[in-house]
């Protein structure tokens, strides 16, 4: 085991019951988008989808002008659970395996956006209303950790999630991933993802039901939404594109400085601060990088038909995962995902250039940032839409990767710092 699963949301816990196979009741992951479609009145023809969008103005009027319209909500009121059928239903495997014959982790990255998505929905639902004004998005993936190596790709999974903490516009969801073994479910991942409502036409905040909880475990799992929150905010404001590092991390940086100089002599005992050589058994970060393009199609697009937030960070783990078993030279397994935020959101048909770092190791660990921007071909320009952060651990001892810029020297600080937070989680 990669980690110790912290102990689960009392509301979500009294479902991990045994089992041999999935209950008849529980709807299957592959309804999930169907669902989202209904609840939002999203076109299924991308040439209609101008005038479904066009519909959705109409929903306006159904928007709250305060928070304090709303009825409140419990944790319960939000709980789903999904099957992914892989043991009962073989026909859907192929999709989800990867070479090594266990499941591909890309494509649990975009059921668990779908899910969150929908848990928001059914939060927010109002009785009354078949469709919902809200156009609800992923705002940030928090983090995500994994307490198996492998996701064996013959066996059901259960997905198992609600809302945890609600802010005046923005949720918290909760989701757990278990997988079926010897007739009982096994905790795989939890994971915390923010979702962000907006008006009907996704341009401006909307407000959401206030969140009521039930008991002292309920009421322990909002504070702990509240303190998430907070230390957002705090990590951001020490972000190194803010503030300079700690004395601490300055040292860090420059006794790496020190031991990449070349010093053999040049002529009267001069050492030059240009010339640098790289320690035994690393790699210089600059040669640590891989490179992908993805065009952006129809195909790929979310029910607001903007691209799909599960599909960016599928896109992202997997070059991700490519760059750390380049560099690593054997098959890397994923420990945690954390701190992605979706900053812009991408349109179908743009170009979208991902770019994965090595940026921080520690042993068998590997560190990976992976950049994502838009490129306009029209306009020439580029924004930045999402970065990732990935912790893989490697079957073999990994190469030091050592930064020589003073710009690379901040990217394996901030390397260090994501690196630092997943260990104390686990």
């Amino acid at each position: 085991r990669l980690c110790i699963m912290r102990k689960l949301p009392s509301v979500l816990a009294r479902t991990l019951t045994s089992g041999t196979s999935a209950s008849p009741g529980f709807p299957d992951i592959s309804e999930v988008r169907s669902k989202l479609r209904d609840i939002v009145g999203a076109s299924t023809n991308w040439r209609d989808h101008v005038q479904a969008m066009q519909e959705r103005k109409a929903l306006h009027t159904l928007l709250a002008k305060r928070q304090e319209d709303l009825p409140p909500r419990r944790m319960k009121d939000s709980y789903l659970e999904v099957i992914l059928p892989l043991g009962s239903q073989p026909a859907i495997r192929e999709k989800y395996l990867n070479v090594h014959n266990s499941v591909r982790f890309g494509r649990i990255l975009e059921d668990l956006d779908s899910l969150g998505v929908l848990i928001c929905y059914t939060h927010t639902k109002q009785e009354m209303q078949q469709r919902s004004p809200l156009s609800i998005v992923t705002a940030l993936v928090d983090k995500i950790n994994l307490c198996q190596k492998i996701i064996r790709p013959d066996c059901d999974i259960k997905f198992i999630g609600n809302v945890s903490w609600v802010g005046k516009t923005s949720m918290e969801v909760k989701m757990h991933m278990l997988q079926l073994h010897d007739g009982d479910y096994s905790p795989v991942l939890d994971a915390t993802f923010v979702m962000v409502a907006r008006d009907p036409e996704n341009k401006r905040p909307a407000f959401v039901n206030p969140l009521i909880p039930e008991s002292p475990e309920e009421e322990e799992i909002f504070k702990q939404g509240e303190l998430n929150k907070l230390k957002r905010i705090e990590f951001s404001t020490a972000s190194l594109l803010k503030m300079a590092p700690t004395a601490e991390e300055r040292n860090i940086v420059h006794d790496i400085f020190l031991n990449t100089l070349d010093t053999r002599q040049e002529g009267e005992g001069t050492v030059s601060f240009q010339s640098r050589k790289l320690p035994p058994n690393s790699v210089w970060m600059e040669d640590a990088k891989l490179k992908g393009l993805e065009i952006c199609h129809p195909e790929e697009r979310n029910i607001f038909n903007r691209i799909f937030g599960g599909f960016l960070m599928r896109k992202a783990f997997e070059l991700g995962w490519a760059t750390a078993c380049s560099y690593g030279g054997s098959r890397p397994f994923i420990v945690s995902v954390d701190d992605i935020m979706f900053q812009k959101p991408v349109e179908v048909g743009s170009l979208l250039l991902l770019s994965g770092q090595v940026c921080y190791t520690e042993k068998n660990y590997i560190q990976i940032r992976v950049h994502s921007e838009v490129y306009n071909a029209n306009t020439k320009e580029h924004h930045t839409t999402n970065t990732f952060h990935f912790t893989f651990v490697s079957e073999n001892e990994v190469p030091q990767v050592v930064p020589k810029t003073y710009g690379e020297s901040m990217l394996y600080l901030d390397g260090k710092r994501h690196f630092t937070a997943v260990m104390k989680e686990i």
